[in-house]
C-alpha cells in the first residue's frame, strides 16, 4: 500500500531507503514532478558525498530572451502564461553550467535549441529511440522513479498516469522483476490537482506507488506550450502533406508549426471542401500531383475518418476529433467483430500543450474521453508485440514528421548539428520512419521548409552533403516543401535528386545541380524542367495572402494578445535580418520606419513609448520597423 506522505517526507525516505548512488527516473515533459525532484536536488547539494544521476528528457523551462528586445517581449508574456510554474533548478544549473559534482543529469531528447551552448547537457546526452528508453533505464539500473500522477475522486484507489505513461507502463514490469531479484527501488507518485485524469491503460492502481505525496497536492500552473504562428511557408507545406492523408487511414502527426499547418489544412478539406480544392488547384497541388494524390492520398472530405496513432498527444489532433476527422475506432483483438464494444480514436504515450488543451481535457464527457487510450510508447512506436492486430489497425498509416535539412541524396537532419551538437534528440522519429516501410500501405513524410533566413542571409535547406544523418538515405521515403512533393521510394539516386531538385528553391537549384553533376551522380546533360524554375517565395506569399480567410496565422488557437502578435511578428522579422547584439547594424532597418503614433499600444507594451537613451530610441525604431514591414499580417 503507498505510504501518503509530504514532499518533505518523500525525500526523507527517498534517501534514508536508498544505499549510495541515487539514479532517478523522471517522465519527460510534463509529468515531471518538480517540487519534489528540486527540494531532492538542494538536499543532495548538501550531501556531496552523495550521488545523484536523474534520468529523463524534454526538461522544460520558460522561454529565455537572448536579446533586449525579445526580454522586453517575453517577460509579461511568461509572467502571465507561466504564473508559479515551478522552474527545475538543475535545468537552470545546466544551461549556466554550474551543477554540483555529485549530481549529473542524462537526457534523451532536449527542449530544442535551449541546450545547445550546455556543455554537461551535450555530453551527456543519450542518442537512443524512443522506444528503447525503459531497455536503457533499465539496465543503467535506476533504483527511483517518480511522477505526476492525477486522481478522480470517482475512482477511488486508482490513478492515473495522466499526460506521462509512455516510459512508466514499460518499465515498470522491467522494475518489478529487479524488485522479485531482491533490489530496492522506490517509486513516488505526486497527486496534481490539474493534472486530466485519463482512463484506459494510464489508470493504475495507487499500490503501484511506494509513496503518494497528495495532501497537500500539488497545485502549481502546469507547464503550458502557447500556439505559434503558420506562416506562409508552413501553411503551404500542410496543404501538400494534407493532400497525401487517405480517408479510412491512419495519422501521427509532431509538434509544431508545420503539423499544426497539417491539421490545419486537414481541417479546411473536411469543413469546407471546395475552398480546398480550389486553394489546392491555385497552388497547382493537384495539377503537379495528380498521380501520386491519386494513388497515395485524396482530396475529398472524411467519411470512414482516420485513427490516431502518435507519441504525441498533440492538441491538433483533438481538434480532428471534434471537426470528425479523427474517428475511426479500434479494438483489442477479442472485440474486433463486436458490434456492441467501444473502441478508440486514439493510441498516444504522452501528451503537452496549452493550458486551454488541458481544460479541454479536463472537461471532456467519459465516453468521448475512454475513446483516447493513452498507453505505453512501446504499443505506439513499435510494430512487434500484437504485430497482427496493429498491422489491421495502422492501414495506410501517414507518419508526418519534420526535418530541418534534407541531403541531395535523400537523407533526413532533425536532431542534430554537423559538429555534433544536439538540437533536441531522436525521439520516435526513427521509429515511425521504420514502421512506414514495414506496413502495407504505410508512408513516412518528411516535413522541411526548403530555405532558412538568418542574420540576413538566405541558404537553403536541401544541401548536397551534411555531417549528420537522423534518417538515412536508404530509408528515405516522401519529403514535402512548400514547392511540392517529392515521392522517393525505391527511386535511384539520379531520380531522388532530380525529384529533390523540383522542390527546392529555385535560388539555389543551380548551385545543387553543379555539385550533383561534379560528384557523378547527374548526367552532364542534365536540366531541371523549366516548370520546376519558379519555386520562388514571392509567387507563393501572394497566393497565400489572397486566401488569409483559409491560412489562418492561429489556426488552432492563440495566447497572445492582438499586439503581442504583431510584435511577435516583428520580431521574427527582426531576427531574420539583422544581429540584434551589434548595434552598429540596427540603423539601417529604422530609415522608412513609421512615427511611434502609428504604433502607440505595442510600444507601451514593450516599454518603448518613452525612449531613455540613445539605446532605448534605436530600440524603437527597430521596433517600428519590424511592425512596419509585416504590418500586412502574414509572414
Amino acid at each position: 500500500m503507498a505510504h501518503r506522505c509530504t514532499l518533505d517526507e518523500a525525500v526523507d525516505h527517498l534517501l534514508a531507503g536508498l544505499d549510495g548512488p541515487i539514479r532517478l527516473g523522471l517522465p519527460l515533459g510534463l509529468g515531471k514532478p518538480n517540487h519534489l525532484v528540486n527540494l531532492l536536488y538542494r538536499r543532495l547539494g548538501e550531501q556531496p558525498a552523495r550521488q545523484l544521476t536523474l534520468y529523463t528528457a524534454l526538461s522544460l523551462g520558460r522561454p529565455q530572451a537572448g536579446s533586449e528586445l525579445q526580454r522586453r517581449f517575453l517577460e509579461p508574456f511568461v509572467e502571465r502564461l507561466y504564473g508559479d510554474y515551478p522552474e527545475l533548478d538543475y535545468l537552470c544549473d545546466l544551461r549556466q553550467g554550474s551543477l554540483p559534482p555529485n549530481v549529473r543529469v542524462e537526457e534523451f531528447y532536449l527542449q530544442p535549441g535551449s541546450l545547445l551552448d550546455s556543455a554537461p547537457a551535450q555530453q551527456n546526452y543519450i542518442s537512443c529511440n524512443y522506444s528503447h528508453v525503459a531497455r536503457d533505464l533499465d539496465a543503467k539500473g535506476i533504483n527511483a522513479v517518480a511522477q505526476l500522477v492525477a486522481r478522480d475522486p470517482a475512482r477511488p484507489g486508482r490513478l492515473s498516469l495522466a499526460c506521462n505513461p509512455d516510459i512508466t507502463l514499460d518499465l515498470l514490469p522491467m522494475l518489478r522483476r529487479r524488485r522479485a531479484a531482491g533490489e530496492r527501488i522506490l517509486c513516488i507518485g505526486v497527486v496534481h490537482r490539474d493534472l486530466p485524469y485519463m482512463p484506459g491503460d494510464a489508470e493504475v492502481d495507487e499500490d503501484i506507488f511506494d509513496l503518494l505525496v497528495e495532501q497537500p497536492a500539488d497545485t502549481s500552473t502546469l507547464f503550458s506550450m502557447p500556439y505559434m504562428p503558420v506562416g506562409w511557408q508552413d501553411h503551404c507545406i500542410g496543404l501538400h502533406a494534407s493532400a497525401l492523408v487517405r480517408d479510412g487511414g491512419t495519422l501521427q502527426v509532431g509538434i509544431g508549426a508545420m503539423g499544426d499547418a497539417v491539421t490545419s489544412a486537414l481541417l479546411l478539406r473536411q469543413r469546407d471542401n471546395t475552398a480546398y480544392r480550389a486553394l489546392l488547384a491555385e497552388l497547382e497541388i493537384a495539377e503537379r500531383h495528380a498521380g501520386l494524390i491519386d494513388r497515395e492520398g485524396g482530396l475529398g472530405a472524411f467519411t470512414q475518418g482516420l485513427y490516431g496513432c502518435s507519441e504525441m498527444f498533440v492538441p491538433g489532433l483533438l481538434d480532428l476529433a471534434e471537426a470528425g476527422v479523427l474517428k475511426r475506432q479500434v479494438y483489442p483483438q477479442a472485440q474486433q467483430h463486436r458490434a456492441d464494444a467501444d473502441g478508440v480514436w486514439l493510441h498516444a504515450g504522452f501528451f503537452l500543450g496549452p493550458q486551454a488543451f488541458y481544460q479541454r481535457l479536463r472537461e471532456l464527457p467519459a465516453e468521448r474521453l475512454a475513446g483516447i487510450a493513452m498507453t505505453g510508447i512501446g504499443f505506439v512506436n513499435n510494430l512487434y508485440r500484437d504485430e497482427e492486430l496493429k498491422r489491421q489497425q495502422r492501414r495506410d498509416a501517414r507518419f508526418i514528421n519534420s526535418a530541418f535539412t534534407v541531403t541531395l541524396l535523400g537523407a533526413g537532419v532533425a536532431d542534430q548539428l554537423e559538429d555534433g551538437r544536439v538540437i533536441s534528440g531522436v525521439g520516435g522519429q526513427y521509429n515511425f520512419v521504420a514502421q512506414a516501410h514495414e506496413l502495407y500501405g504505410g508512408r513516412s513524410i518528411l516535413l522541411l521548409r526548403s530555405w532558412r533566413e538568418s542574420g540576413g542571409e538566405v541558404s537553403s535547406n536541401i544541401v548536397w552533403n551534411y555531417g549528420h544523418t537522423t534518417i538515412p538515405r536508404h530509408l528515405r521515403d516522401m519529403v514535402v516543401t512548400e514547392y511540392g512533393i517529392a515521392d522517393l521510394r525505391g527511386k535511384n539516386d539520379a531520380e531522388v535528386i532530380e525529384a529533390l531538385l523540383a522542390i527546392a528553391d529555385s535560388r539555389f537549384q543551380d548551385g545543387l545541380i553543379a555539385e550533383a553533376k561534379a560528384a557523378g551522380k547527374l548526367p552532364a546533360d542534365f536540366v531541371l524542367e523549366p516548370r520546376h524554375r519558379d519555386n520562388l517565395p514571392e509567387r507563393l506569399q501572394a497566393l497565400c495572402a489572397q486566401h488569409r480567410a483559409a491560412l489562418p496565422e492561429y489556426p488552432l488557437g492563440c495566447d497572445f494578445t492582438p499586439e503581442e502578435r504583431d510584435l511577435l511578428r516583428a520580431l521574427t522579422w527582426l531576427k531574420s535580418k539583422l544581429r540584434l547584439s551589434e548595434i552598429l547594424e540596427l540603423g539601417k532597418a529604422t530609415l522608412d520606419a513609421p512615427e511611434p503614433e502609428a504604433f502607440p499600444a505595442h510600444l507601451q507594451r514593450m516599454g518603448l513609448e518613452q525612449p531613455d537613451g540613445l539605446r532605448e530610441e534605436l530600440y524603437q525604431r527597430l521596433i517600428l520597423a519590424g511592425l512596419h514591414a509585416t504590418r500586412d499580417g502574414f509572414m
